[in-house]
């Protein structure tokens, strides 16, 4: 199974970012010439996580408060910014797949149909949009606080991938803290 790549985003006072890493599994996603859209949802979908999209990514910073998001990309290619405007700057393409924790601000570069993705979320969860507009925390803290890692990995199901890369980054930084 591919370990994809982490990248830890941290709170820059505008957007709560996270304690968990972004999982980026570059080419995680092998398509079908047809109906690729369907074949990743029914992946996602199979490692219970729904509540599906299918559109470009927002040329905004924005980030979820009461759920994790998973993006895959199904066609083109863009440059995603992560954490703010000072943030991490991510080249994805048809193929990537990438699991962004809740608190996580994320902006197309781009323009927004330069890739088109599939998204998803645990559990088929119900998604919040945050602009790191003043006072949206700390309500928006005390929603990430309280959410879970899920069950299974977008990919991979319970196999790998987030359930075990989450609560291992969660305990150490909660270690390192102390």
């Amino acid at each position: 199974m591919q370990q994809p790549e982490q990248y830890f985003v941290k709170d820059n006072g505008i957007f709560p970012n996270s304690i968990l890493p972004v999982l980026y599994y570059r080419n995680g996603l092998k398509l079908p010439s047809l109906f690729s859209a369907m074949h990743v949802k029914n992946i996602f979908e199979k490692n219970d996580w729904s509540n599906n999209w299918r559109n470009g990514i927002y040329t905004y910073h924005h980030y979820h408060s009461i759920t994790h998001e998973v993006v895959g990309i199904i066609r083109g290619k863009t440059i995603l910014q992560l954490g703010g405007d000072d943030g991490i700057e991510l080249n994805i393409q048809k193929g990537d797949v990438l699991v962004i924790p809740a608190g996580v601000a994320h902006k197309n570069l781009g323009n927004e149909k330069d890739a088109i993705a599939i998204g998803a979320y645990p559990g088929g969860r119900d998604y919040d949009m945050n602009y790191g507009k003043p006072g949206e925390r700390p309500a928006t803290d005390n929603n990430i606080r309280k959410l879970p890692v899920p069950s299974t990995d977008p990919l991979f199901g319970k196999a790998s991938g987030v359930p075990k890369i989450w609560k291992t980054a969660g305990k150490k930084r909660v270690r390192k803290n102390n």
